[in-house]
């Protein structure tokens, strides 16, 4: 076993994350707008429905958020389920109707909405 391998098992996917300060994420986000132009998207709206939805399939422990361009040409986010080890959930293993085991895409989101304010001002 190598040692990125090995690294790679030792991360704990479900504890990834941290409150912060309302000023470091200002600064942070400041610190962003500075370097990149302000005339791209920087910040998007994630409604509860779907991140709850994503959390709530079985194995799920976090959710990965990868920059995308949609079909419009414009920058998004696609946003998926994680299992304890880091692998995107993109199939589930369920019980059909007839009782029998079958195979479904698991939950893959996008479709954000710029925030309502510009909350760090």
């Amino acid at each position: 076993m190598n040692k990125e391998s090995l690294v790679k098992e030792q991360v704990n996917y479900q504890t990834a994350g941290e409150e912060i300060t309302h000023e470091l994420a200002a600064k942070m986000i400041k610190n962003h707008h500075e370097k990149h132009s302000y005339e791209e998207t920087h910040t998007y709206t994630i409604g509860k429905n779907i991140i709850e939805a994503i959390l709530a399939q079985p194995g799920c422990v976090g959710i990965a958020f990868n920059d995308a361009i949609n079909e419009f040409g414009n920058k998004t986010l696609v946003y998926v389920g994680i299992d304890a080890k880091g692998k995107g959930i993109t199939e589930l293993t369920t019980v059909n109707d007839h009782g029998k085991l079958a195979v479904t895409h698991g939950m893959i989101g996008d479709r954000l909405l710029p925030p309502p304010t510009s909350w760090f001002d």
